[in-house]
């Protein structure tokens, strides 16, 4: 301490230094103390976006313990259809039985990452064992005294939702800019009969498509930001994909501007390069869906156009076809580093040739497809059905030995095993037998736990070293393994589908953005830290990190 003594004999210069150091402190700490008292309360203390003289309509406010009044039975939606044209059936789910979901243990995650104004406390998404996620109050650890059977889902954002209704997207809350911290914690409870859920989807397609046709139209896809656009190949990727689900939502006006763009302008006489997997599944598989659901013979032209001038991609020393064709010359190459293609690229694009060979009544496009599954069943190098991710177009055998995946360059081999065996009537034995060998395989290989919520996930093998992390696309697999048990097999599959797409759901809720990442890491020891994380690349010490 400084006496006054001491404090006389120092410097003018001395004595206005340290005035000055704790005037800087004080007015540091000041400013400081907004944020830590921000990051310290509870969520329910940080709710002061919401306005409740702003809430959109069907959407009740609720304060407290109220929020556990029942909510009105589900509606069903309107029925959907265009203004004119064939009616669209209402779609109907499979008669299957809901499997009880599997227990995961409730978390504290105490982490906060991101912008100040994404920020939330982690125990928001907390998950209990009954499937529900609780928004906790900050003051006395948020315990859950709802004991409502007609159990209700408090969303990352705080919306209420019935149970059955948990794949429906809440409304969004108004965000203010400064507000006092509401008295109580308020819920918002959603009322179905009120909601046009039909409605806001469209509306949601409205607001994209408005950007697109004023920044991109015809062009492959909208830069949002520049308010500019990008070509992969300058094919009008975007409008093409978005045809049937403009006719789908019955936006018919939309819909006949694209129609109108595609009778006029959309030409495939042109010297470009394009991937052949890309514009399979986007143009060709686009064309001919909108063919199905409309009947008109234009889009049907223009997907046989765009296929004939595909095909010289399959004429290679293997059959095994190259990655790019040129369209305009009816030229094909493999990718300029390399000679391989990869293998989910190589065999996801049978439905649309097999498709279209249908439709025209001319099978060459269905030979040369059906000729690479056949080559890839009798290839050696597969791992109890699982299979390397590149193939070399000129041996026509795996490369890259070794490294087995569910995620990217592997991913939609599997989901088109399954789609083929169904479109060709469950007839294709090969197809059937090697879907269910690689089901099998994953089982074996690569489904593992996590440590702290047993939560189950697909990794990856690299010679026979396992490697606990999960692409964000594996997620397509729970679908794929209903759409099996729908069709008759094994029962088994549903549950591991049931329990991977708990997974997916956790790796959104346990991020504080409630975005998931690309790519997903798992903690495989019994802690009671996180079960998913993400790893960034430090660029200074060229290494994967924790974020």
């Amino acid at each position: 301490m400084i006496t006054l003594q001491k404090w006389k004999q120092l410097s003018r210069l001395q004595r206005s230094l340290l005035l000055f150091l704790l005037a800087l402190l004080l007015i540091f700490g000041l400013l400081s103390y907004p944020s830590l008292r921000q990051q310290w309360r509870g969520l329910s203390d940080s709710e002061d976006w919401l306005d409740l003289k702003d809430l959109p309509p069907g959407v009740n406010p609720v304060l407290g313990p109220a929020a556990a009044v029942k909510a009105p039975a589900p509606v069903v939606g309107p029925h959907l259809g265009p203004a004119q044209g064939p009616e669209v059936p209402e779609p109907r789910g499979p008669n299957i039985a809901v499997m009880a979901k599997p227990p995961f243990k409730k978390k504290t995650f105490l982490n906060m990452r991101g912008p100040p104004g994404l920020q939330r406390d982690a125990n928001a998404s907390d998950t209990v064992a009954d499937g529900r996620k609780e928004l906790k109050d900050g003051g006395d650890g948020g315990e859950d005294k709802d004991k409502d059977k007609d159990k209700k889902i408090v969303s990352w954002r705080g919306a209420v939702i019935e149970a059955d209704q948990v794949t429906e997207a809440p409304p969004s809350a108004v965000q203010k800019d400064a507000a006092a911290p509401p008295a109580a914690t308020v819920l918002v409870e959603v009322s179905p009969g009120r909601v046009d859920r039909v409605e806001a989807v469209r509306d949601a397609f409205r607001h994209a498509w408005k950007g697109y046709k004023e920044f991109a139209w015809g062009h492959d896809e909208l830069k949002p930001i520049s308010k500019s656009f990008g070509e992969w190949f300058g094919l009008g990727l975007t409008l093409i994909d978005s045809l049937d689900t403009m006719w789908i939502l019955g936006l018919k006006e939309e819909f006949d501007e694209a129609k109108s763009w595609v009778d006029k302008e959309l030409s495939f006489n042109r010297n470009v390069d394009v991937n052949l997997f890309e514009t399979t599944i986007r143009v060709l598989g686009g064309l001919l869906s909108t063919y199905h659901l409309t009947g008109e013979q234009l889009f049907l032209d223009k997907a046989k156009d765009l296929g004939s001038r595909l095909m010289p991609a399959f004429k290679t020393p293997s059959k095994i076809p190259f990655s790019d064709v040129n369209i305009g010359k009816g030229t094909a190459h493999p990718p300029r580093w390399t000679s391989d293609s990869t293998l989910a690229e190589v065999t996801s694009i049978q439905l649309e040739f097999r498709e279209l060979s249908r439709l025209t009544q001319e099978p060459q496009y269905q030979e040369v497809v059906n000729e690479v599954m056949r080559l890839v069943h009798k290839l050696p190098g597969k791992h109890d059905g699982l299979v390397p991710m590149f193939i070399n177009t000129n041996s026509g055998q795996f490369s890259h030995k070794g490294v087995f995946t569910l995620g990217a360059r592997a991913d939609s081999y599997y989901e088109y095993l399954l789609k083929q065996w169904i479109q060709g009537g469950k007839t294709e034995d090969d197809l059937l037998e090697d879907y269910i060998q690689a089901v099998e395989g994953v089982k074996k290989h690569l489904v593992r736990q996590t440590g702290p919520s047993k939560l189950t996930f697909v990794g990856e093998l690299s010679h026979n070293r396992f490697n606990p992390k999960m692409d964000h696309l594996v997620c397509f697999l729970p679908g794929t393994l209903a759409l099996g048990a729908h069709n008759g097999l094994p029962v088994d599959h549903m549950d591991l589908a049931v329990q991977l797409m708990e997974t997916c759901h956790q790796m959104y809720v346990q991020m504080e953005t409630g975005l998931s990442p690309e790519i997903a890491h798992f903690n495989l020891q019994a802690s009671d830290s996180r079960d998913v994380f993400v790893k960034c690349l430090s660029f200074s010490l060229q290494t994967d990190t924790t974020c």
